[in-house]
């Protein structure tokens, strides 16, 4: 783990940047040097601001976290290309040419690239796997639930873990997706055998778990050789 490590902040007005800013203060070797948001700089006491147009103009860095969109995202990445320095992106909605550059850009820097950062679900997701390899005749239930406002269903997370199931082998998952009140995030996988079942249940309480998420990553990742990496890698290797 690299020690005091320099953290640009890409995509700072958005929701997930605003909980990074707030919640940088839990990683001390972290120090978040500039923040960069679409049209407005953003304005943080002792971190300079920047605009997206702005971009190459950041001072040196030795991580990003990037919570974006797309259109931004190209920029991003060839800045931490430019600058050799790590990448830690939440960003969706990729298109697939975005994702060849990034698969590209991990001969070159460190990368993680995830869609959910949790800590728990990325443990969740080595259990998962590893529970279908186990038992490779079970059934295979995957059942998430969210709040009334999520539109996509399964859930990018549910589709995650269902990629555990198929890596673990045996039947394909089925899938099940509730939407309901202001449910942050729920996930079960169910192994069902004759006679016995097993839950495997992740419950997301508050959504600072996953910028608490990526900030453990952006602390772990600094100083590791160029490659992609998993959040589960970052706990494992911590």
């Amino acid at each position: 783990m690299a020690k005091n490590s320099r953290l640009l902040i890409h995509g700072a007005s958005g929701r997930m940047g605003q909980a990074l800013v707030r919640m940088r203060g839990e990683f001390p070797d972290l120090h978040l040097l500039a923040a960069v948001a679409g049209r407005q700089a953003p304005v943080i006491e002792g971190v300079e601001g920047f605009t997206a147009a702005e971009l190459d103009h950041v001072p040196a860095f030795d991580v990003c976290i990037d919570f974006s969109l797309p259109e931004a995202f190209d920029a991003v990445l060839e800045l931490c290309l430019v600058r050799g320095a790590a990448l830690v992106s939440g960003t969706t909605g990729l298109s697939a040419a975005q994702g060849s550059g990034l698969e590209a850009a991990v001969a070159r820097i460190p990368v993680l690239w995830a869609a959910n950062f949790s800590l728990g679900v990325a443990v969740l997701g080595d259990l998962v796997e590893r529970a279908a390899r186990a038992l490779p005749a079970w059934q295979r239930d995957i059942v998430e639930s969210h709040h009334i406002h999520k539109k996509d269903a399964p859930s990018g997370t549910a589709l995650a873990l269902g990629q555990a199931v198929t890596r673990g082998g045996g039947p394909e998952p089925h899938y099940a997706s509730l939407r309901a009140g202001d449910i942050v995030g729920e996930h079960l996988v169910q192994f069902t055998g004759v006679g016995e079942r097993i839950e495997l249940t992740h419950r997301a309480t508050n959504r600072d778990i996953f910028a608490r998420g990526a900030l453990h990553c952006a602390s772990r990742i600094v100083g590791r050789p160029p490659g992609r990496y998993r959040v589960l890698d970052l706990i494992e290797q911590g």
